[in-house]
């Protein structure tokens, strides 16, 4: 996400300080911008202070997933928290607006279906995903709390299960994981039956919406959901996979981790009429790109 960020920023004519720890994320994702006039790349780590000039935070320290955020789960709680701390005393000096990216995560296993901005989730505090979704919970409570007391500008959106070039081959993710298997020819790992289901945003239509978030009038903050409302099981999007690859991979089936969501689904209608913002890029045509993506790091590595 970071980097894609990074490009449309360019585009829009602003100067763009980066910070990243390279936890998840590769200097290589980045290369191709470090001699540009408005970029500067700092390798940093949001737990720590920094003292920048800006006018705009966008926020989106954190790794995303499990495999990543169960690998240090307190270093994960510090980032959501510590992170957003920091970047909030940074908003408050500056006087900047700050853009939070949450995560649907916010709603754990959902007794709502869809998920809309007013429902309050059903989380479990003390399970092994818990560093991830109450770090970003906590987040948004504390972006609010520095709303409320110091009028700083805000805008949080809850991101929805984003895939696209980029992501890492070993992300540990639905979509990351099918398509190295699949090209691979290696079993596809199914999580439970596989009748769970996801909605998959490609990366080009998040960033539109997070940009149009940033820029919406200063009176809305959010939450607003950013995601792809078209829902698909997790065997489906298999089979896409293997249909889009000619892959003959067989599907294996292996337990269901613990507070695995047995649904996933953005109600978007807010996004519609707050920023006349849908996604425009369907599952087959992401994935024909993600594919192809990781289909030529295959080839170079």
């Amino acid at each position: 996400m970071g980097s894609h960020l990074c490009e449309r920023l360019l585009q829009d004519k602003h100067e763009v300080i980066c910070l990243d720890n390279f936890f998840t994320g590769k200097k290589e994702n980045i290369a191709h911008l470090l001699n540009h006039p408005r970029f500067e790349l700092i390798r940093y780590d949001v737990t720590c202070p920094i003292n920048v000039e800006v006018d705009q935070i966008y926020n989106l320290a954190c790794p995303a997933s499990p495999i990543h955020y169960q690998y240090d789960p307190v270093q994960t709680m510090k980032t959501s928290i510590l992170g957003a701390i920091n970047m909030l005393e940074l908003a408050k000096r500056t006087k900047a607006r700050i853009f939070q990216a949450s995560t649907s995560e916010v709603y754990g296993d959902p007794e709502i279906h869809p998920q809309h901005e007013a429902y309050w989730g059903n989380v479990n505090p003390i399970g092994y995903r818990s560093c991830y979704d109450e770090g970003k919970r906590c987040a948004e409570t504390l972006i609010f709390d520095y709303h409320r007391q110091y009028q700083i500008e805000i805008k949080v959106a809850r991101i929805f299960n984003t895939y696209g070039p980029r992501m890492q081959p070993n992300d540990g993710r639905v979509v990351s994981n099918f398509i190295m298997q699949a090209l691979r020819g290696e079993p596809i790992t199914i999580y439970g039956e596989g009748a769970q289901t996801r909605s998959f945003c490609y990366v080009d239509d998040l960033i539109e919406g997070i940009v149009r978030v940033m820029n919406s009038p200063v009176e809305f903050t959010g939450p607003i959901n950013i995601g792809n409302p078209s829902e698909f099981t997790v065997i489906e999007l298999a089979e896409k996979i293997k249909q889009i690859t000619g892959s003959d991979s067989i599907l294996i089936f292996k337990p269901l981790p613990h507070d695995d969501p047995k649904q996933r689904k953005p109600d978007i209608d807010l996004a519609r009429k707050t920023l006349s913002w849908e996604p425009q890029v369907q599952l087959n045509e992401g994935l024909m790109r993600a594919v192809q993506y990781f289909d030529n790091y295959l080839k170079r590595v």
